[in-house]
């Protein structure tokens, strides 16, 4: 079966252009813009003239164009860079306008100046959270079965990794990490002889379409694979290990963008452990890589994973807080924090972290999850565009429109960061619609002022060229609100997870309850909610500015959809609503089901309307979906039936 081509189909862009003659008018040629002509020539099968009289687009670079170096300018006849990276973004921004049947006028400049995928994949083929198939960088060439892996443990598969890199760049994507930030095993010696050698070779590849390449580190790696005692960062031998190492890396790669660090964090090696903070694990690092200009990502989800439930006071969620906040303006200038978008863990619903607006003098990067761990596993249909927009536009402290750049001191060091959601399935993603996500990902880091529903249907324009206005308009009412939809049925009102431990897929109520992990609800029969207040509670509400603290801090002021986040409510309490606490709680399961149910039908309707393949892709992970929805609403339900002895006051079906 062909490899699925997403919003990028050749056969579909080759007729469109047709009549087109490029001329690449250039005073100078770099590995991008020989990238560039390969794609006209290659990959398009298009022709390319030197003469620009002949030419009906010319492509250009003028460095007055803007002050970004990857700002790009469409016009009718025309694409210009300011720089050859700039150019080669405009070259993707002209098919996307091309294919879309949008005008061909367009000037932009990106958002955001680091625009980073994390992979989390293993050096034995399977990745960490994925559910598209095994890894596309480690494994067997030509499989999809991890237990089907060679002596070499890269997949040396490059047709797939240049397609790769061509999604990427054409949705403005410049930086990406290839490997799992629970570096373990083998995966430790990636940054050295032979591995760096053959990272080095996927590196020169994707440096054609722009993109920087990073790899994540066990902070123990000079214990590991240095033959050192220690991994102390203030130990002078521990230094020189990692001056040489990198120094060595760049000898490969001279681009190398950089490392990925989980420190101290899951059972994660890092400073902690000799009496060091993260300051002085990441500047260790960062000096080492001053002479290149590469980058220090220091991931800040660390929290005690050994919390003692009993204690009410224990939360988890002002763990990053905790941690991060007192050494706001010790980093080094080429040191990134990777901080969450929420407090958890990519959940459902979550508030914004409160580390965002408070950091004033370190850089930044917002990371989110395209890999739906807690989001349905690409089974369940949620396009979460809306989720992260609103994390992007949440107002704290008062900041700019950006305040992830205006925070950073060295603004080019900031952006967002997403964990990819791709593997060797046939249509990347696992579930075709899932490609949703990995697009709309992309294009809010390029434009941040784009509407979930602007990109999606962008997306359906550019994946679903050839199909009927109402068949288009039938997949986008699916998706639209496919992210609510998937929230109704799960935990209520930002409670946590109650999902099943470790897999996070499918309801177990009290899964987590009592667990280490920091994730509970509470629950008793008397209502539910997590006491986040000052008064009361964690004291978490206080770390946002004293505006949004006190909103969260006062249970009638907080929305009912972020409520149990916050507070500890009644089972009778009347929310904005207009409905209790245990009405909502009923209501929004049997919805969510509903609304599902309603989702095979649309779907059914479109048999024969769209391929084969992807009608019975999506239909059959609707049906696995529709039994999730079943099994979130008759547990969550007769849950809180059970706990609480209040029925239905429609009377439906809650077993008892």
């Amino acid at each position: 079966m062909a490899i699925d081509e997403m919003w990028l189909q050749s056969s579909i862009l080759k007729k469109r252009l047709t009549n087109e003659i490029f001329y690449v008018n250039l005073e100078y040629e770099d590995k991008i813009t020989i990238r560039l002509r390969s794609e006209i020539c290659e990959w398009l099968g298009c022709q390319l003239t030197g003469e620009r009289s002949e030419a009906t687009v010319v492509l250009s670079v003028d460095c007055k164009l803007d002050v970004n170096l990857e700002a790009y300018e469409v016009k009718e006849n025309e694409i210009i860079g300011t720089s050859s990276v700039g150019l080669l973004y405009g070259f993707y921004a002209y098919l996307r306008l091309k294919l879309s049947g949008a005008n061909l006028s367009e000037k932009s400049a990106p958002a955001q100046s680091l625009r980073m995928i994390n992979h989390w994949d293993q050096v034995d083929g399977t990745i960490e959270r994925g559910y598209a198939g095994e890894s596309i960088f480690f494994g067997r060439f030509g499989s999809n079965d991890v237990k089907d892996i060679g002596t070499d443990i890269f997949r040396n598969d490059f047709t797939r990794l240049k397609m790769y890199a061509r999604f990427l760049a054409s949705i403005g994507i410049n930086a990406i990490s290839l490997n799992n930030v629970n570096v373990r095993g083998l995966g430790t010696s990636l940054i050295v002889s032979p591995y760096i050698e053959k990272v080095g070779e996927i590196a020169k590849l994707f440096a054609t379409f722009g993109l920087k390449t990073f790899l994540a580190i066990n902070w123990a790696a000079p214990k590991l694979i240095g033959e050192l005692k220690t991994s102390d960062p203030l130990d002078e031998n521990v230094y020189t290990w990692w001056q040489q190492t990198i120094d060595h890396i760049y000898e490969v790669i001279p681009d190398f963008g950089g490392l990925v660090v989980k420190a101290d964090s899951e059972g994660e090696p890092g400073p902690y452990q000799y009496g060091r903070n993260h300051a002085d694990g990441a500047n260790m690092l960062a000096k080492a890589f001053e002479k290149y200009n590469g980058l220090v990502i220091w991931r800040t989800f660390v929290y005690n994973s050994q919390t003692d439930w009993r204690n009410r006071k224990n939360d988890r969620a002002k763990a990053a807080y905790e941690n991060f906040m007192p050494l706001d303006g010790d980093f080094s200038d080429n040191v990134i924090l990777q901080i969450k978008f929420g407090p958890i863990d990519f959940g459902v619903r979550e508030p914004l972290m409160p580390l965002f607006g408070a950091l004033k003098k370190t850089n930044q990067l917002m990371e989110f999850q395209i890999t739906a761990e807690y989001l349905g596993h690409q089974i369940d249909l949620n396009y979460v565009l809306s989720q992260w927009l609103e994390m992007i536009h949440f107002d704290n402290y008062g900041q700019p429109e950006d305040t992830i750049s205006a925070n950073s001191p060295v603004a080019t060091h900031s952006g967002f960061v997403a964990i990819g959601n791709v593997g060797m399935d046939e249509n990347w993603c696992g579930n075709k619609l899932a490609q949703a996500n990995f697009y709309g990902f992309g294009r809010m880091c390029w434009n941040n002022d784009l509407s979930a529903a602007e990109i999606l249907q962008e997306w359906l324009a550019l994946t679903f060229p050839e199909v009927k206005a109402e068949v288009q308009k039938e997949i986008y009412e699916l998706l639209i609100d496919s992210n609510q939809t998937y929230e109704l049925y799960n935990a209520p009102l930002a409670v946590g997870s109650m999902m099943v431990p470790h897999y996070h897929y499918g309801p177990s109520i009290n899964g987590y309850e009592y667990d280490r992990w920091g994730a509970f609800h509470f629950a008793d029969r008397n209502g539910l909610g997590i006491d986040r207040t000052t008064a009361t509670g964690t004291g978490y509400a206080s770390l946002y500015a004293p505006e949004v603290a006190e909103i969260f801090e006062d249970k009638s002021k907080t929305p009912d959809e972020i409520l149990l986040f916050f507070h500890y409510v009644e089972y009778g309490h009347l929310l904005h609503n207009g409905k209790t606490l245990i009405q909502t709680i009923y209501d929004q399961h049997f919805e969510g089901f509903e609304r599902v149910k309603s989702y095979i039908k649309s779907w059914k309707s479109l048999k024969g309307q769209v391929d084969e393949a992807t009608y019975d892709n999506v239909a059959e992970r609707l049906e696995r979906q529709l039994e999730n929805a079943r099994n979130w609403r008759d547990q969550v339900n007769t849950y809180f039936y059970r706990m609480s002895g209040i029925p239905d006051d429609k009377g439906r079906e809650i077993y008892r």
